[in-house]
């Protein structure tokens, strides 16, 4: 049997809004194909509800000001309907994210939307410490990539874990929503103010 890791899990989760537990199964059976449980879970009756495919353009804007009036963010969040849009867990999920990023400072949505020249950047530094430290060649690379994993954990809203449950992390509970509307929701775009800075 394949040994099906929990990173893999939670793509095929992201991807497809289904549940964690039926994504394993079908990873599972699928023995870590992930088309074929890409497949399976379509032969169960789940809808895919993907980031592909359907246009989200209805939604909300949301708007949070810490106590203190000195830090400030608006997010916008899309869904396809606008039914889904003013439903409670839509309104509720769009008021703890605009706390978590005052609260959490992402400067990214996803590490897709890292920019390729500050990826580099942070690459480079990476580099040229652990080659100060002595690390031979190969274990630099290897190191490389788990500090950017961490870069990404820090710095990407969607992999953040939630400021309210550190248990959780952001594209879980975005995954939970989807799967809850049974809509394509997406973190469009935010902004965070912080006076001084």
């Amino acid at each position: 049997m394949a040994e099906i890791r929990s990173a893999e899990v939670q793509k095929l989760r992201m991807e497809t809004g289904i549940g964690m537990m039926d994504c394993k199964k079908a990873l599972i059976e699928a023995e870590g194909d992930f088309a074929r449980a890409k497949q399976l879970l379509r032969e169960q009756g789940l809808e895919l509800m993907g980031m592909q495919g359907r246009e989200a353009n209805e939604g909300r804007v949301e708007c949070y000001v810490h106590h203190s009036g000195k830090i400030g963010v608006m997010v916008e969040i899309t869904a396809n309907t606008d039914f889904a849009a003013k439903s409670d867990e839509f309104v509720r999920f769009s008021r703890d994210l605009a706390m978590h990023i005052a609260a959490s400072s992402p400067r990214y949505i996803s590490p897709e939307d890292v920019p390729a020249a500050d990826l580099d950047s942070e690459k480079q530094v990476y580099r040229k410490q652990l080659e100060s430290e002595g690390k031979p060649a190969n274990i630099v690379e290897k190191a490389i990539e788990g500090r950017i994993n961490r870069f990404y954990e820090d710095q990407c809203l969607v992999k953040q874990t939630f400021a309210k449950d550190p248990t959780v992390k952001v594209e879980a509970l975005l995954a939970d929503l989807r799967t809850k509307t049974g809509e394509n929701i997406r973190i469009k775009r935010f902004a965070r103010f912080e006076v001084g800075k």
